[in-house]
């Protein structure tokens, strides 16, 4: 397959980012940082059971016909991921509505009312009564719920508008090295080997082998396989046995103005049985429980002897750029479907492979990004793969493959 990118085409998304940017910065407000997230909904049986992880202001539910649904808005929330359902609720879903108000949405199979119901004495949960009703019975209107004062959101006292031109972060870090054509108009993507120099991330119980060593050989075989193709070009963040900080990371691949950055890592669990790769995309909510012990994990790598080392760069991590991050991340989980797709061939994967977590490491606001889990270090059969060479180049081909066939892409709908 033959295929070139040109000058027109490696600029739109870029040409586009900057505007955007500062479009988004000038619709900041307080009201997303104080949101208080949903962090599960459970409805069944008659009784749809919200719960919080912070404190919100109130909620409003209200039905409505054709099709058959309750609703429930929260004010001072932010959405989640969807919910359980059974029994007369067929289905779950939500969306942040307006900037301060979280909807939920429950598809019923019959007409129902919200009889009653309200928050628990520590505001952390909304219980509510549901109740099936006759098709001309609906109730109009809204009720209102709102937490205990003293476990109450406060509203946002001030909401203001400013402009901020997002620029070139200037960190102190040197620019590495592009390999590959010489033709500045290819795509250029950069591959981060996780941890470094005295973290050494998750150590094998099977070998002692080490996250970082790994990790760089991975990231060396995909830089390899990509410039041998000749299709891209291709940096990667460290190419020895040295530490960066996260936003150092992400801050490298926006200073190069790339087009993709890939960071690849290999996990560890407890249950010594978990195995295959994973790929995440950068969400505030976390899809599961393990996603938020991850980020969790990950997000500490910036913090020696209790100094956040990170939290000293103000270029992009204090902002909150809503509308370019929006956009770079829906390109970024595009790119982690095809990667499944196209990598399962050579890469095992596990069950639902694509997840969702706040990784300090992937919010570069305008560069697609991905976390991309090798395997298990504490599982006997990922270790013996993602340790040898040969196991190394079949999981790089499988990746260098999906950022080709992405690229094509990208060219083809354009």
């Amino acid at each position: 397959m033959n295929f070139h990118w040109t000058d027109i085409a490696a600029a739109l998304h870029k040409a586009a980012m900057p505007f955007a940017a500062i479009l988004a910065s000038s619709l900041l407000t307080l009201n997303a940082a104080n949101a208080g997230s949903i962090s599960k909904i459970d409805a069944r049986d008659g009784l749809i059971t919200v719960s919080f992880d912070g404190f919100v202001e109130g909620a409003t539910t209200f039905s409505l016909a054709g099709p058959d649904r309750i609703a429930i808005d929260v004010k001072g929330g932010k959405a989640g991921r969807g919910g359980y359902a059974a029994g007369m609720i067929k289905s779950v879903r939500q969306g942040q509505y307006e900037p301060n108000i979280a909807r939920i949405v429950f598809d019923l199979d019959r007409p129902a009312v919200i009889t009653g119901g309200g928050f628990t004495a520590d505001g952390k949960r909304l219980k509510l009564r549901l109740q099936t009703v006759g098709d001309n019975a609906l109730a109009k209107g809204r009720k209102s719920f709102v937490p205990p004062a003293q476990f109450r959101a406060e509203p946002p006292k001030n909401s203001y508008s400013v402009k901020v031109p997002l620029g070139k972060p200037q960190d102190k870090v040197a620019l590495p090295k592009v390999s590959g054509p010489k033709d500045p108009s290819r795509p250029l993507v950069v591959i981060d080997a996780g941890h470094g120099g005295h973290d050494p991330g998750a150590i094998s119980p099977h070998g002692s082998q080490r996250e970082k060593d790994i990790t760089l050989a991975i990231s060396r075989a995909v830089r390899d396989q990509l410039v041998a193709s000749g299709r891209v070009r291709v940096a990667m963040t460290r190419n020895s046995d040295k530490y960066l900080v996260l936003e150092e990371r992400y801050g490298i691949a926006r200073r190069l103005d790339a087009d993709l950055f890939i960071s690849i890592h290999a996990d560890a669990a407890g249950n010594q049985s978990a195995a295959g790769a994973t790929v995440y995309t950068l969400s505030e909510v976390a899809s599961d429980r393990e996603a938020a012990k991850l980020a969790a994990r990950e997000n500490r790598s910036n913090i020696i002897n209790g100094v956040n080392l990170g939290a000293s760069n103000q270029d992009v991590s204090s902002i909150l750029i809503d509308l370019t991050q929006r956009e770079t991340m829906n390109v970024s989980a595009d790119f982690a479907k095809l990667l499944i797709r196209e990598g399962q061939r050579l890469i095992k994967f596990r069950t639902n492979p694509h997840r969702f977590a706040s990784l300090v490491v992937l919010k570069a606001p305008d560069t697609p990004s991905v976390l991309f889990e090798s395997g298990y270090l504490t599982n006997k059969e990922d270790v013996q793969l993602l340790s040898s060479r040969a196991g190394q180049t079949k999981v790089a081909i499988g990746i260098a493959n999906a950022i080709e066939a992405h690229f094509a892409r990208k060219l083809a709908q354009r």
